[in-house]
C-alpha cells in the first residue's frame, strides 16, 4: 500500500471522528428544555383503600423483604387457600377478583379494577377469577426476609 494512500485513510477516518466528535459537542450543548428529565416514573396501577392503612411486619434480626409482583389469573383459575406472613397491598388493574375470607362480611368480596386490597398477616383466603376475562393484580409483599410470599401450608395460618 502506497504511502499516500495510507495519508488518505488516515486524514478519512480523522474527518469522520471529528465530524462525530462534533455532533457530540453540539448535543452537550442543547438547551435544558430539550434535555431528558433525569429522573422519570410510571404508574402501573392506582388504586383506592378507603380505609386507613398501617403495614407492619416484624422481620426480626433477619429484616424484611419487599417484593413488587404482577399476577395474571385467567378465568375459572384461583390462587388456591394460603395465608401470608406478612402484608401485602394490591391494586386490581384489571378485571374482577373474588376474594374470599372470614374477614368479609359473608366470607367474600368482589374486587373491581380501580380497587385496592390488602391483605394481613396468617389468615386464610383465596382469590378466584369467577369472571370471563383475565383478573390482572399489582401486588406489592412485605414479608419477614427469608419466608415464602404466601403458605399454602394452612397449620401455618390463624384459625
Amino acid at each position: 500500500m502506497s504511502y499516500s494512500l495510507i495519508r488518505r485513510r488516515v486524514a478519512l477516518v480523522a474527518g469522520v471522528l471529528a465530524f462525530a466528535l462534533a455532533g457530540c459537542s453540539s448535543a452537550e450543548t442543547k438547551p435544558a428544555a430539550e434535555a431528558p428529565e433525569p429522573v422519570r416514573a410510571v404508574d402501573i396501577a392506582a388504586g383506592q383503600q378507603d380505609e386507613p392503612v398501617d403495614v407492619e411486619v416484624d422481620g426480626g434480626a433477619a429484616g424484611v423483604g419487599v417484593t413488587f409482583r404482577k399476577i395474571t389469573i385467567e378465568p375459572g383459575a384461583g390462587t388456591g387457600e394460603h395465608c401470608h406472613y406478612g402484608q401485602l397491598i394490591a391494586v386490581v388493574e384489571q378485571g374482577e377478583l373474588t376474594h374470599y375470607a372470614d374477614n368479609h362480611p359473608g366470607g367474600v368480596r368482589v374486587y373491581k379494577t380501580g380497587e385496592s386490597i390488602i391483605e394481613g398477616a396468617s389468615y386464610a383466603h383465596q382469590g378466584k377469577n369467577e369472571g370471563d376475562e383475565d383478573v390482572v393484580l399489582v401486588v406489592t409483599y412485605v414479608v419477614p426476609e427469608g419466608k415464602p410470599l404466601a403458605e399454602t401450608d394452612l397449620t401455618h395460618c390463624d384459625d
